[in-house]
């Protein structure tokens, strides 16, 4: 959600800010400005729309002069998409330009004492406090105006300001808001998402919460609240530029898609030494699970349906009680954890806000938190006691997908792991099913294999109006991705049921030629399955069947057949939803969406 930039170097900035806008396009907005100081002047551009329409502006950023500033695209919260709302946002003496991602929860307050002192405000953000504020407390020192301004903010944040008065320095500051500084030779840079930053740097340094960092060409200091400087390390990226490029693909979704085998492959390999599952890199001590008598996994989206089939698979081996949650609604519902419940946080970008509120109520309450999470260094992977990565790589387009996959690939591991600190499998059975863990990396490779068709479906069907899914057991987990994929990026109504909840009033929506998917790759319950397929069919339904590859029990009653290769029941979630996910492609292509970018949708929720 919106994306923050800066530059400080000997280069002209606003060419290489707008290029690393750019590879933050994937994370939602509906502006994007920037701003620079030449000549001891803030010149600031804006443009709603596109970032192609301030390029047009700007001739590519050529226009500009300066060697130093700051870029950032919106996605509203608080006023209109427009150019006046778009950032960056200057002080009414032009002396001060900022960029901010985040919420100040109390600029109502904020902007009431400014008025009452004369400030005009031109826009209708929360953002504009903080420029008019940085004004009001400074005293011709650049980092105490900074440092008093930042005291007054309450909310979420990551900040980019520049002074004109001091034409080669940026500040960057940061509360529950993404944000990595770029290490440079003779360059520096800030920004929300290290995407924008590979093609010039691999070498970042993360911020704590809190903390601020003085940017110039040649170095590059850190802060606490107080001002006393702080020692941070840095980090060096381990994934390439050309991971964040299409490489040939028409869409990184669809590229993404394709990657998954190998994604998943490298939450695997690392966690099984000689035939055991190990989750040393986690930090989890050995005796985890001593104390605990109840886990409680909270996510927000896909990482809750990522949840929902981890539910699943824990009960069933480690024979633990599992609640899965909305992060969304946890805190708000006095939830009832203490140090015996483990609570399991999800997050592909480890910024999401919902569950970072979450895991903060959890570790007040006394749980300990295990985070499953993508981008190292991300809050959510600093804030948990222990984290297991997911090592998917970085995921560009705004629906996830080998996200997702690895998510529950890391729950499959999770699962037989904490059956066997618990004791309820024997050591043949764990390693059993160990093996079966190992070959989902084939069978997500062949569960794209499988079905060639998947474009012609797409054709077929990419007219309807609503669609429904339905499966019970993990199938039904399954569902409520392949749903959400389908309404995300193809906008078309789509909800998934528990099968056996049609009864209970979901089938009055059910008319002729409504297209139900019926996920039925649990063999255990194929029978009770072919009877909710024959009650839609009865109402004059299409059905595209899922099925296994051997299965045929509903090839009779289905219109159209999606293949899913054969694998271990409980773990064959991941190679379920990827033809779900390539159906939901190919519907989208159909009907001319923006794939990667769907409207009014953000890859990193990091507001409420």
């Amino acid at each position: 959600m919106c994306g923050i930039v800066g530059y400080v170097g000997n280069e002209n900035a606003a060419p290489i800010l707008i290029e690393c806008l750019k590879k933050l396009e994937y994370r939602g907005y509906d502006s994007a400005g920037i701003a620079v100081i030449d000549k001891n002047e803030i010149n600031m551009v804006k443009a709603t729309g596109k970032i192609k329409n301030l390029c047009d502006k700007t001739n590519d950023g050529c226009s500009l002069s300066g060697n130093i500033g700051i870029a950032h695209t919106r996605w509203a919260t608080h006023g209109a998409p427009n150019d006046i709302n778009a950032h960056p946002h200057v002080s009414n003496n032009k002396k001060f330009a900022v960029v901010h991602n985040g919420i100040i929860e109390n600029y109502m307050d904020l902007k009431k004492e400014l008025v009452d002192k004369g400030y005009k405000f031109n826009s209708e953000t929360d953002t504009e406090v903080v420029v008019h504020l940085l004004d009001m407390y400074y005293d011709k020192d650049f980092k105490k105006s900074v440092m008093k301004t930042v005291s007054r903010l309450e909310g979420s944040y990551a900040l980019g300001v520049i002074c004109k008065d001091y034409p080669n320095t940026i500040y960057a500051a940061m509360l529950n808001s993404p944000l990595i500084i770029g290490v440079g030779v003779s360059e520096n840079y800030f920004a929300s998402d290290v995407t924008a930053l590979v093609q010039h740097t691999k070498n970042v340094i993360y911020i704590e919460e809190g903390e601020f960092a003085e940017i110039t060409r040649e170095k590059i200091n850190v802060f606490d609240c107080t001002g006393e400087p702080v020692a941070r390390e840095i980090t060096r990226i381990v994934w390439d530029v050309e991971a964040a490029e299409k490489g040939g693909y028409e869409h990184f979704m669809l590229k993404e898609i394709m990657e998954q085998p190998r994604a998943i492959k490298s939450a695997i390999e690392p966690r099984i030494k000689k035939g055991k599952i190990t989750l040393d890199d986690s930090g989890m001590p050995d005796d985890i699970m001593k104390d605990i008598n109840r886990i409680v996994i909270t996510a927000c989206g896909s990482a809750y349906h990522a949840a929902c089939t981890g539910k699943y698979m824990i009960e069933q081996l480690a024979r633990i009680p599992v609640e899965v949650d909305l992060a969304s609604e946890f805190r708000y519902r006095n939830p009832i954890i203490n140090k015996s419940t483990l609570v399991i946080v999800i997050s592909q970008s480890g910024e999401t806000a919902d569950t970072i509120a979450a895991l903060k109520e959890a570790k007040q309450l006394g749980a300990p938190v295990l985070a499953i999470v993508n981008v190292v260094g991300s809050a959510i992977s600093k804030l948990a006691d222990y984290v297991i990565y997911t090592w998917a790589g970085p995921e560009i387009a705004v629906a996830t997908t080998k996200g997702y996959t690895t998510q529950v690939t890391v729950l499959c591991l999770l699962s037989v792991f904490l059956a066997q600190k618990v004791g309820s499998i024997d050591k043949k059975t764990a390693s059993s099913l160990t093996e079966d863990i190992q070959q989902i990396p084939k069978l997500a490779q062949r569960a794209i294999d499988l079905n060639p068709q998947i474009p012609y479906l797409a054709r077929k069907y990419h007219n309807e109006r609503s669609m429904f899914f339905i499966g019970r057991n993990t199938d039904y987990a399954v569902c409520l991705e392949g749903s959400l994929k389908l309404k995300e990026i193809s906008y078309i109504h789509s909800e998934a049921y528990a099968a056996g909840e049609l009864k209970h009033g979901t089938i009055a929506l059910i008319d002729n030629d409504r297209l139900v998917v019926a996920l039925a790759c649990n063999e255990r319950l194929l029978d009770k399955l072919v009877s909710n397929i024959r009650e839609v069919k009865a109402r004059g339904a299409k059905v595209l069947g899922i099925i296994t590859e051997r299965s045929t029990k509903i090839i009779p009653e289905s219109d159209d057949i999606i293949y899913i290769p054969e694998g271990n029941t409980l773990f064959n979630a991941v190679a379920q939803v990827i033809p779900l996910q390539l159906f939901a492609y190919y519907v989208a292509l159909e009907n001319d969406c923006d794939i990667d970018k769907p409207k009014n949708l953000a890859k990193s929720v990091t507001v409420e």
